[in-house]
């Protein structure tokens, strides 16, 4: 037996536990355990909580009639239905615009395509700021395109339809990255076997390829939302900040805020942490009534 040989015996028999089992190499004291556990719920009431519970205390601080009065706004109903409006044109456009490139990318070869993937990317590195001026920039009145389209009469700034252009613009991500590494784990060959049996393309994806990443779809649909309504930047940008015509929920607390009407501003706060956590609470009950068909579908 050579040295290191007879060093290596030494070693493992200095590590066998006495009492005939294996160490654990993950496994932690309990001491460890309750510190770390301690560290992470404190680091999230401090981040996460707390100033979720003080969104709540400052709208019902003066009591539940001044919160309700608060609301009873035409401005803060405009802002209402405009966020909501928003969102019901920009959600749909970005799941149809998602599911085409994520199903691109996904299942073809073709040149560009890392490219295509980079401008998916694109809005998680530009800010929203810079995003909406870039519409400014595009369709504003010394723009080409400004002048041209409001001779038609199509208003692109300062109103609904550049509100959607900036919101489409930060969110469309979200849908395509929750598909794109989903379908690329399915790979081609249930569609490629589909399509073998004669089933059409449109068949070949409603009933192959939209049930195996149906999940994925849905997460990718509730981040969208959540980030649809509660943006900021870029629609403070395009919005132009009119009063009860272009003002967004967010923008809508800003203006209150300013103006120290803090109750307002936090009543109508509530509203949008209220969405976020009815969001969270779908999200949580898919999770867990459906938590082994979401476990199958990411493993397929």
């Amino acid at each position: 037996m050579s040295v290191a040989d007879d060093l290596s015996a030494g070693r493992a028999e200095k590590i066998k536990p006495r009492d005939g089992k294996r160490p654990n190499p993950v496994s932690e004291s309990f001491g460890a355990k309750v510190a770390l556990t301690g560290l992470a719920l404190a680091f999230l009431a401090l981040v996460l909580l707390l100033p979720l519970l003080a969104v709540f205390v400052e709208a019902f601080r003066k009591g539940p009639a001044e919160f309700f009065l608060s609301l009873n706004d035409p401005d803060t109903f405009s802002a209402i239905r405009l966020t909501l409006t928003v969102a019901a044109i920009a959600v749909p456009l970005n799941l149809v615009f998602g599911v085409v490139a994520a199903w691109a990318i996904a299942k073809f070869e073709f040149k560009g395509k890392a490219f295509l993937t980079t401008l998916i990317d694109l809005p998680f590195s530009v800010s929203p700021v810079i995003s909406g001026l870039v519409y400014v920039l595009l369709f504003g009145a010394g723009s080409a395109l400004g002048p041209w389209l409001k001779s038609y009469g199509i208003e692109i700034l300062f109103a609904l339809p550049g509100i959607v252009l900036a919101t489409m613009f930060v969110t469309f991500p979200f849908v395509a990255r929750e598909l794109i590494p989903l379908m690329q784990e399915q790979g081609t060959s249930e569609e490629e076997a589909a399509l073998s049996l004669g089933a059409s393309g449109w068949q070949t994806f409603w009933y192959v390829t939209l049930p195996n990443i149906k999940w994925g779809l849905l997460y990718g649909v509730l981040l969208c939302n959540a980030r649809a309504m509660g943006e900021f930047g870029a629609v403070s940008v395009v919005s132009g900040h009119i009063r009860g015509l272009t003002n967004t929920m967010p923008l809508h607390v800003e203006i209150l805020y300013n103006e120290y009407n803090f109750v307002a501003a936090f009543a109508v706060a509530t509203l949008l942490a209220g969405l976020a956590l009815v969001t969270l609470v779908l999200k949580s009950i898919l999770e867990y009534r459906y938590g082994d068909e979401i476990a199958a579908s990411a493993k397929h």
